[in-house]
């Protein structure tokens, strides 16, 4: 990024940790060169971990030089070149975080100069020389400073104590427990929906549907309760002839989807990717280091409205696109609020591309990139027009509903054809659903009569789905609250818990901390993650909205709104009050963290984590038992199901569930519409228990 900036300003000549030329000084940080003290850095007292030094709140939080050689010089030659210039640029990132590392860098260097501050969002050479043009004072900034040192020092207050605190109190064998403002909540989340699915007891049910003319109408009575309700109105329609009642057509029309932000993006790539939060964001960043997209760190999913003149130029750019420009450049495009609006845009805008050539990207980045672009040419095609269609029939005073939708005009769906292709075509391989499909119904008649094939199932509840990293994403950002809707999901966004840079590494720290895990897409708490939930009481430490508050108040702070000294006092005062609790409890919990380390990069297989389990036995050191009272995981602890006629294992196919002795004549069989797709061991093990009974 420095040798970007230092090529448009005309720094060409290399010195040892900066580039000089036309009266520029470029230089550089890698990433955070300072880092706030820690406890002994304060007193010697603090050093040593006891309960009675807690809690630990110094009069003034000081900054320090991270203890790193590299980082050492390259500050020293920053100390330098701050203290001989007549002027500094910040040009760090455009976001909180950018901002405290690079204050923190001026603070330390004594910076007594004028500081100006750049702020781009994207790194193209005319980005950059309009982003000289106008820079800004650097003062304009200090809320947002003060917002992200509101955060640094509150999650050291909480973590640092709060660490310490629980160590302490419930740890074993000097192992720590870490606690921590997000992650703690974060966690909570995926322990609480373990629990979920863990009580969840299924229940039955029956539906009672009919074919009529290849269309498969449903009773509008909807579920019965009891199967004889179901079997009544059955016979009732048996041998009777089906009615066409009522007809109805409306015409509607479906917007494109938003552009990305960066939990939108992070989102849809391990949806359709698998690639995990951290990933997605390594990626992305990529792509803006190479001018191809704009900054990444964002949360919204709007464009300002001066952006607007430029989206001609930017759309030429995408040349390996240009048979989907082409008809957007043919005639003036389209202004719409659901792109541009300048409310819903702060620091940045959404992530776009940048119109530069797009060469030598690798596969993720290739695959990262045409969503980006896909999404931005999208929004500029007209609304898909669709038309939905409900047939109402009738047998023997019967009612049943089908209800069907056809695209009349494609619109924007023309941009994801080969998108949909696709998924369509690994559906036929896989034997699952395509991720889309449209139900169009046969042209009916009103009054219409012939006979139907009715049809009654029975079938079970299902149970909360395991957290994915999307869906804990989502959960994240709406503190808990799982919604669809766009706009109720951006009123929500301000009580979310994170912000979009930190979710990735959040989730992140929760596997390197083997707190939680993960079986192909699925997020497992382990055993030491749950019983950490539940040692800890004080609910602000674990509750996902409560933390949520918080993250406002910063949010405020950043915008002016709130004061940073009463947001840090609330910290304090909550700190004192949780060791004060923890202090008085007088009961032996005691937690023992499992030492295998859980992978943050993917799933371990079955049989890797089978050997490591016979190794640690025999090597006896290295793996540790959980206490007697540790919570356990339900896919980790469910004895696996077995056929009840036979004996057999129970085999997973791609639209039922079977038993292996099948060469062998046995036809026991669950079919996944009756009973769900993404049942656990120990879902199965009692809906087989429960049909034995029966």
């Amino acid at each position: 990024m420095a040798r970007e900036i230092a090529d448009v300003l005309g720094a060409k000549t290399r010195k040892d940790g900066y580039l000089e030329g036309n009266g520029y000084q470029v230089s550089w940080t890698f990433g955070h060169l300072c880092t706030l003290k820690e406890p002994h850095d304060y007193t010697p007292a603090w050093k040593t971990w006891q309960l009675q030094s807690l809690p630990m709140i110094p009069p003034r939080f000081g900054i320090k030089l991270l203890s790193n050689e590299a980082y050492e010089k390259q500050f020293r030659i920053l100390e330098k070149l701050i203290r001989g210039a007549e002027a500094v640029i910040n040009c760090g990132d455009a976001g909180q975080e950018g901002e405290l590392i690079q204050r923190w860098v001026l603070q330390k260097a004594g910076c007594r100069c004028p500081v100006y501050r750049l702020w781009i969002s994207s790194l193209t050479e005319e980005a950059i020389r309009e982003g000289f043009r106008n820079l800004k004072e650097a003062v304009e900034f200090n809320p947002l400073y003060e917002a992200g040192l509101s955060r640094a020092i509150g999650d050291w207050l909480l973590g640092m104590n709060a660490t310490r605190l629980y160590t302490l109190r419930y740890g074993q064998n000097k192992q720590v427990l870490s606690i921590g403002r997000v992650q703690t909540p974060t966690l909570a989340l995926i322990v609480n929906r373990q629990r979920e699915i863990e009580q969840f007891k299924p229940e039955p049910y029956w539906e009672l549907k009919t074919v009529y003319r290849q269309a498969t109408f449903s009773a509008v009575q909807g579920k019965f309760s009891r199967k004889e309700e179901g079997e009544a109105l059955l016979q009732q329609v048996t041998g009777k002839e089906f009615t066409v009642t009522d007809i109805t057509t409306k015409r509607g029309r479906e917007t494109a989807p938003r552009l990305f932000d960066l939990t939108s993006l992070q989102v849809e790539c391990n949806r359709r990717f698998a690639f995990s939060a951290e990933e997605t964001l390594k990626w992305i960043q990529s792509l803006y280091e190479k001018k191809l997209t704009t900054y990444p760190r964002v949360d919204t999913t709007f464009l300002s409205d001066d952006m607007y003149p430029g989206i001609p130029q930017t759309l030429k750019g995408l040349t390996a696109y240009a048979p989907l420009t082409a008809p957007l450049l043919a005639g003036k495009i389209p202004k719409s609020r659901k792109v541009f609006d300048n409310s819903k845009v702060t620091d940045h805008h959404a992530i776009i591309p940048t119109g530069m050539p797009a060469r030598n990207l690798s596969d993720r980045e290739e695959k990262i990139y045409d969503l980006v672009t896909r999404r931005f040419i999208a929004v500029f095609y007209p609304d898909c027009e669709i038309s939905t269609t409900t047939v109402l029939g009738e047998v023997e005073n019967v009612g049943f509903k089908a209800t069907g939708k056809q695209i009349l005009k494609p619109g924007w769906r023309v941009v994801f054809e080969k998108e949909a292709k696709e998924s369509a075509e690994k559906a036929d391989r896989t034997g699952h659903e395509p991720a889309e499909e449209v139900t169009v119904l046969p042209e009916f008649v009103k009054g219409e009569h012939g006979p139907h094939q009715p049809d009654f199932a029975e079938k079970w509840t299902v149970p909360p789905k395991p957290y994915t990293e999307a869906t804990l994403l989502r959960a994240m950002e709406t503190a808990g609250k799982l919604v669809d809707d766009d706009e109720l999901r951006d009123a929500l966004k301000e009580n979310g818990i994170g912000r979009p840079s930190t979710r990735a590494a959040i989730i992140e720290t929760l596997f390197k901390r083997n707190y939680i895990r993960r079986e192909k897409k699925s997020l497992y708490a382990t055993p030491t993650g749950v019983e950490l939930i539940g040692v800890i009481r004080d609910e602000l430490l674990k509750s996902a909205e409560l933390t949520g508050q918080w993250e406002k108040k910063i949010r405020q702070i950043e915008k002016g709104a709130y004061e940073a000294g009463i947001f840090l006092d609330e910290l304090k005062q909550l700190v004192g009050r949780i060791v004060q609790e923890v202090r008085s409890d007088t009961s032996t919990r005691s937690i023992a963290i499992e030492e295998t380390p859980a992978t943050p990069s993917g799933a371990v297989e079955q049989k890797k984590t089978n050997a490591a389990g016979k190794q640690g036995k025999k090597a006896g050191k290295n793996v540790r038992k959980p206490s007697a009272h540790a919570a356990k995981s339900p896919a980790a602890t469910a004895t696996p199901p077995v056929c009840p006629r036979c004996g057999g294992a129970i085999l997973r196919g791609h639209t039922a569930y079977g038993c292996a002795g099948y060469k062998n004549g046995c036809t026991f069989r669950l079919s996944h519409e009756t009973y769900g797709k993404n049942l656990t061991d120990r879902e199965l093990c009692k809906i087989i228990k429960q049909l034995s009974r029966g």
